[in-house]
């Protein structure tokens, strides 16, 4: 992989991972297009794409900074200083509650699951066709049936679980991270923009950890010209999540996920004609 791949894949992928369209999706069939995808070693388009995400991992950073502090801040001092009830504790500090609890499904998922997630089955394009179009059909089925009431001061323990789960499925190629927890949180209640807000601040945990997984297993077999491809898409990666996160919250404040619902089942269809009648796999 040349630099000017790794930066034009970083963009795509800063540009689709806060999106709920799935940046996997996006991401392997860029991957598939440019013929970067190595059938025998499906291990190292996976590695890429979560090593990757350590650049929108930075735009999270970057945006939330002051919440990420308060947050850390507030837990550590209520946590272990303290020693404050966690239902009487302040606004930051169950925030740090809920981030670790709707953590474990996916670190539970991801663990037990890992040689499924790095094989060819989560390379399927057919695969993440029927996920790209069934995440659709729920995101529009929360947008007819959430209130939209709940910001992130109303959320509770089992809200923060439940939309944890909802980030395991996420380990489907196609369904999306930020679509399957905002679809959930929607679901729950929640306003657009709490629900994504949540859901940038639980991904922190999910993607350090895959991300520093795979980059030290990376090393094995990425050489010196793939390293130096992998740090510029990263770094693009960087530079257009933040731009994205910035877009998204205020497109949330006063539209619906709609157009996504669209995009994401039109995508699915060209992908289905494509494997079906091209041959494209």
């Amino acid at each position: 992989m040349g630099v000017l791949q790794g930066i034009l894949l970083g963009i795509l992928q800063g540009l689709t991972e806060f999106l709920p369209i799935s940046s996997t999706a996006h991401l392997t069939i860029a991957g598939k297009w440019l013929g970067l995808v190595d059938p025998n070693h499906p291990e190292h388009w996976t590695a890429f794409i979560a090593v990757i995400q350590l650049g929108t991992l930075l735009a999270v950073l970057i945006y939330f900074f002051r919440d990420v502090i308060e947050i850390a801040a507030a837990f550590i001092a209520e946590n272990l200083v303290s020693r404050t009830r966690p239902k009487y504790q302040s606004l930051h500090a169950r925030l740090g509650w809920f981030v670790i609890i709707g953590s474990i499904p996916v670190g539970v998922v991801g663990l037990g699951f890992k040689k499924v997630i790095e094989g060819h089955l989560t390379k399927s394009l057919t695969v993440i066709a029927t996920s790209l179009i069934v995440l659709a059909l729920f995101l529009a089925l929360a947008e007819v049936m959430g209130r939209f009431r709940k910001d992130m001061r109303k959320m509770s323990v089992v809200d923060a679980l439940l939309i944890g789960c909802a980030q395991a499925l996420a380990v489907i190629p196609g369904s999306s991270r930020s679509g399957t927890t905002i679809t959930a949180g929607l679901f729950l209640g929640m306003t657009r923009e709490s629900a994504a807000r949540f859901s940038f601040l639980l991904s922190l945990p999910a993607v350090f950890a895959s991300g520093l997984l795979e980059f030290k297993e990376s090393l094995g077999f990425m050489g010196s010209q793939d390293l130096l491809s992998l740090f510029a898409g990263t770094l693009a990666a960087a530079i257009s999540g933040y731009l994205t996160i910035a877009f998204l919250l205020r497109f949330l404040r006063t539209h619906t996920t709609f157009i996504f619902v669209s995009y994401r089942i039109a995508l699915g269809v060209f992908l289905i004609i494509l494997v079906k009648y091209f041959n494209f796999m």
